[in-house]
């Protein structure tokens, strides 16, 4: 009962790229006829090239990196950093990386413009582009002329632009140069452009604290005020992300448009990046604030709701710190921080957690510190002092607290003790370095790994995770190891082939005397075996089986832990 359409065969290869329709969609106004539609580049490695931004910052070669929103926002895509190196570090020179497909002078000619941003997927939501270096999954579409972006925004925002591009092509992932070729009435959009954005398109601006353009002040808020076509301080925000942002402020931490003075952002928005600097005097100086009070500092709670009180000034009052609660799912600051902060944390920052809850298994009364990411992966030996102070300074103070308790026959104390012990032995385990607990970065030679805590920041949470999680703790929650709750990571073989690596300096890239190249992470190189480094490995016979020629797997290191657990103790 369908109408019948039909179609001129011949006009079909007047379609874009010739392609089969059922409408007339040949036209001599195009989009690609006044913009270029580039596809991002691919590294070949994700895992070690790409990375949170808050997992390290900007520094050492590494620049902010837009990919793909799941809808159209004026500024979203800005979670990532890149190892780019200004284009001419390792990953220019990576065998297996594509930097921008097919042209990559016309890829690294647009860095620095202003565009939008095409995902390649669903509904082709689309974000502004402000010249950063973009990935693939995702078209960047740069005007030739700056003043057709506001029309250019308009069109591919709106419904109107998804349904000129399915009438080419309906398949999920749309091809890059499927997204430009499509008609586009510049006059008529104009039009449209003039009446939405009398002011022209914002500037920069966000409240989400997983971009990197986000103010960094607790409850700030900058909004787009439709009446006035226009960005306009919000209302004060009193969602979920307060309390986080609170946290974070607290253990020191910054966000890149804090740091950054020439970033680009909307003037209500550097208003409240100056905000921040009254409450600077807030953040804790060596970025361990324990949960109870210990050596001399207030507790936690105390201490957050003190920086709160200063960020909402005369807004605050118990009705504030009632709806935060409300919305954190808590009855007190004190029960938010031990037992659903981390969790939350973990959560809203993409598994990839930047305030560590090391506790030592016990909910209510016992040991809990949140311990700044920065603080302990931080260079120059600073983090392994860091982690010192966390196991000998501040768990020594509360096991000497707990001790006295003992003395007094204080009720409980004795629990609290053999808890704070446990963890004060697995901590001192992480320093030492021994597997289980022990770093290993696959895409560091022998030579090169760590030994003991000595992480490198930009190796990423990820891998600078694994001690805190190798073994749980009696009362601990399973898989998260010394951690509140388990972010969801893991170190299982990553996807892709390595290239070609020695085998001296490399052996895990090695089975059988043949190269395989899988990138497995899940390996564990005893203190001694580093401290030898790559000869040792040269006198031995192949990586292969359970020890890979003195390299422990995880359950045998595992085992071997266990083995030193004193009678009585149990492995959750």
């Amino acid at each position: 009962e369908a109408e019948i359409t039909g179609v001129a065969q011949a006009r079909q290869l007047e379609n874009p790229d010739a392609r089969v329709a059922l409408d007339d969609i040949s036209t001599d106004a195009r989009l690609d006829g006044c913009c270029a539609s580039i596809e991002g580049l691919t590294t070949g490695d994700l895992e070690r090239f790409v990375g949170r931004f808050w997992e390290g910052g900007f520094s050492d070669g590494w620049d902010p990196y837009i990919q793909n929103v799941d809808s159209t926002t004026h500024f979203g895509a800005r979670t990532d950093r890149i190892l780019w190196e200004g284009g001419n570090g390792v990953l220019s020179r990576f065998p297996t990386a594509h930097n921008f497909p097919g042209d990559i002078m016309n890829g690294k000619r647009i860095l620095g413009k202003s565009g939008l941003r095409v995902t390649q997927m669903r509904k082709l939501p689309v974000t502004i582009y402000t010249g950063e270096v973009f990935g693939k999954n995702g078209a960047t579409v740069v005007p030739d002329d700056l003043e057709h972006l506001p029309a250019i925004w308009c069109f591919c925002s709106s419904p109107e632009y998804l349904d000129a591009v399915r009438r080419i092509d309906q398949k999920l992932n749309v091809t890059n140069a499927t997204l430009a070729k499509v008609p586009f009435d510049l006059d008529h959009w104009a039009g449209i452009a003039r009446e939405k954005y009398p002011h022209g398109l914002p500037r920069p601006y966000s409240d989400d604290p997983t971009q990197w353009i986000f103010h960094g002040h607790p409850c700030g808020s900058v909004v787009w005020d439709a009446a006035e076509k226009r960005t306009a301080h919000g209302p004060l925000r009193t969602d979920p992300t307060v309390l986080q942002v609170a946290v974070a402020r607290l253990s020191g931490y910054r966000w890149p448009a804090e740091q950054d003075a020439g970033m680009e952002l909307a003037d209500e928005q550097r208003e409240w990046v100056r905000r921040c600097e009254t409450l600077h005097a807030f953040a804790d100086s060596d970025g361990i604030v324990c949960i109870p009070p210990v050596r001399g500092e207030p507790s936690a709670a105390e201490r957050i709701q003190q920086l709160l009180a200063a960020a909402f000034g005369n807004a605050w009052s118990d009705g504030v710190l009632n709806r935060l609660l409300a919305g954190a799912g808590a009855p007190s600051l004190d029960d938010w921080l031990r037992n659903r902060f981390f969790e939350q944390h973990c959560k809203l920052f993409h598994h990839r957690p930047f305030v560590w809850h090391v506790w030592d298994g016990r909910k209510r009364d016992g040991f809990h510190a949140l311990v700044s990411y920065h603080k302990l992966a931080e260079g120059g030996g600073k983090g392994r002092r860091c982690l010192e102070a966390l196991t000998w300074s501040y768990l020594g103070d509360w096991i000497v607290r707990q001790q006295d308790g003992v003395k007094r026959g204080e009720g409980g104390a004795e629990d609290r003790l053999a808890a704070a012990q446990e963890l004060q032995k697995r901590l001192a385990a992480v320093l030492e370095g021994e597997p289980p607990h022990d770093l290993f970065i696959r895409w560091k030679p022998v030579e090169a790994q760590p030994v003991g805590w000595e992480p490198d920041m930009n190796d990423g949470v990820r891998l600078n995770l694994r001690p805190f999680m190798a073994a749980d703790l009696p009362g601990g929650k399973k898989g998260a190891g010394l951690l509140r709750a388990k972010p969801n990571v893991h170190w299982r073989k990553d996807r892709g082939r390595e290239p070609h690596q020695e085998q001296e300096r490399f052996p895990w890239f090695w089975r059988g005397g043949e190269f395989t190249g899988e990138r497995v992470n899940d390996v564990h190189l005893p203190v001694a075996k580093k401290r030898i480094g790559c000869a040792d490995f040269r006198s031995s016979g192949n990586f292969d089986g359970k020890h890979r020629d003195g390299v422990q797997d995880r359950d045998d290191a595992k085992s071997a832990l266990q083995s030193e657990r004193p009678e009585g103790s149990h492995n959750t």
